[in-house]
């Protein structure tokens, strides 16, 4: 047969295309998906609950479509959107805007968690990371996308969103949660936090903020650490008052609804707003207090009283009308609590975790020391922000706590406690380490800087759950384990070319059924040549 042309049979696909293809990063759709996905997990929960309270309800009057519309509207009441009621006596809207901070947890959890997931491209281990702006842009995106026709279909119910505070809220919500999850994705760095400061603060402050002593690290656990114990003791300081008023407490229940099925719906209420009191508690403690509508406030200098409240449990421990006592006046030990942790978090880092500085100055302490009470205001203000608004027009135009109020007043606070605090505690620490026979402050010499390693391309990563785990690739077989003496298997199966039936076997010394041939003995192999001289020239003849 002439002219028959040989050719290679090539695949549809390169292997090396296919490897690309099965390891490569999840693009913009998984992003879209996970946002999706976070939102009607979101909506689904809102729903069962309200869902469960209407059919365990005896006056379940509005239909399974007017709870659905409450559900949409609560979910968005989640994400800080201000809720219209239109079914009043007066016939006048009325607004309601305290949200639930224990709702607000559902929303941005299941944000955080679809973002970091697609940022880490699925369940493989050691996937890479997909761009960060792409998984962010994605979980956004995909999330508004759902949140928009659910505020449409809740603009039908009793309660109405406001749709000002819904577009600001909803997505401020949905790029901070994403934001962090991404953030927590790529190991938390503080490259992208330093560029965004840098950008806000003024020039004189950078210094403050930013230097390289460890300053913002410590100053924002010990911030951190400050917001805790303020709520912490406003839960303590809550319990307190509900159990020296549990009488009113326990006829409140009564006089609002009849039936178990109605107190269990006004204590689901209470458990979801307790974080909420406890910020209106932190607020009492601190000195501003909170009000119970225009113009009603209560401190520990005194309260007013409020006539329009309605008989809600949680109401019965706000202290009774009159000037403030003594024993009101013990709720400071709350803030000087508060600023003593903070100060000892700000001392103790001003000894171990100095930087390149070493051990910091009583300056540098003392900075930092304010620096992380002002970051505890700016916390405290935010969450008094988020516990407070309105339940009303007129009179309850304003309930809670003022945000700016509390904010000034923990700065404030935890600024002089703290600041004593963290010199009282660096220098302790500095005499024991004396004591010991350590170098001195002034002696310590900056630990040298080691060498930057190359990044590798991939990072190994723990594997986490997620909410759909991907079935696990198929891997071909593993090779036979080959002995140590027979290095020649490793070729049986490499560069053979023949098509099977070749005869070409049969005089190869090979047998075509796989049998490999008896080796030949080796004692008739050359005896070797002995090496020749330095100075021969002439090759030797055998021996």
């Amino acid at each position: 047969m002439a002219g028959v042309i040989q050719t290679t049979v090539r695949r549809s696909m390169p292997a090396s295309l296919l490897l690309r293809v099965r390891h490569r990063s999840p693009g913009l759709a998984n992003g879209l998906v996970g946002g999706a996905l976070a939102a009607g997990l979101g909506l689904a929960a809102f729903t069962v609950l309200v869902m469960l309270l209407w059919v365990s309800s005896p006056y379940p009057d509005s239909g399974p479509g007017g709870a659905l519309h409450v559900a949409a509207a609560l979910w968005l009441l989640a994400h800080g959107a201000e809720l219209v009621r239109v079914d009043t006596l007066s016939g006048a809207p009325a607004p309601m805007g305290v949200p639930p901070l224990l709702l607000a947890v559902v929303p941005v959890w299941l944000l955080h968690r679809a973002a970091r997931d697609t940022a880490e491209g699925g369940a493989r281990d050691n996937a890479p990371l997909m761009p960060g702006r792409t998984a962010w842009a994605g979980v956004v995106l995909g999330y508004l996308a759902v949140a928009a026709p659910a505020a449409l279909y809740a603009a039908g119910g009793a309660l109405r969103p406001s749709w000002a505070w819904t577009a600001l809220c909803v997505p401020l919500v949905a790029l901070v949660a994403a934001g962090t999850g991404v953030w927590t994705a790529y190991g938390r760095p503080s490259g992208p936090l330093e560029q965004v400061l840098g950008a806000v603060l003024p020039r004189g402050a950078r210094h403050l903020v930013l230097g390289p002593d460890g300053r913002p690290g410590v100053a924002a656990r010990a911030a951190a650490a400050g917001a805790t114990v303020l709520v912490a003791g406003g839960a303590v300081l809550l319990t307190v008052s509900l159990g020296w008023h549990f009488g009113e407490t326990r006829r409140t229940f009564g006089r609002l609804t009849e039936g178990w099925s109605g107190w269990l719906a006004v204590l689901l209420l209470c458990v979801t707003l307790l974080p909420n009191a406890a910020v209106w508690a932190a607020a009492y403690a601190l000195g501003p207090g909170f009000l119970l509508g225009t113009g009603v406030a209560v401190t520990p200098l005194g309260a007013r009283a409020a006539p329009l409240l309605p008989p809600f449990p949680l109401l019965a421990a706000v202290p009774d009308p009159g000037a403030g006592t003594a024993l009101h006046g013990t709720v400071v030990a709350l803030p000087l609590t508060a600023g003593v942790v903070v100060g000892w978090f700000v001392g103790r880092g001003s000894v171990t975790g100095g930087g390149r500085f070493g051990v910091w100055t009583t300056g540098r302490t003392a900075g930092a020391a304010a620096f992380a009470a002002g970051l505890c205001g700016v916390l405290m203000a935010l969450l008094a922000g988020l516990a407070g608004g309105p339940l009303g027009t007129a009179a309850l135009a304003r309930f809670g706590p003022v945000w700016w109020q509390v904010g000034l007043a923990t700065a404030v606070w935890l600024g002089l406690t703290a600041a004593a605090t963290a010199l009282t505690v660096r220098a302790w620490r500095l005499r024991r380490s004396y004591r010991r026979g350590e170098r001195r402050a002034d002696r310590v010499v900056a630990p040298r800087r080691r060498p930057a390693l190359p990044r590798p391309a991939r990072r190994e990563r723990l594997p986490r759950r997620t909410w759909f785990k991907r079935k696990p690739g198929r891997s071909a077989p593993a090779p036979a384990p080959v002995a140590a003496d027979e290095p020649y298997l490793l070729l049986d199966d490499d560069g053979d070319d023949r098509a099977p039936g070749d005869l070409r076997d049969l005089h190869d010394g090979t047998d075509p059924f796989g049998l490999r041939p008896r080796p030949e003995p080796l004692d008739d192999l050359p005896t070797p040549s002995p090496p020749a001289a330095p100075g021969d020239t002439e090759p030797r003849p055998p021996a």
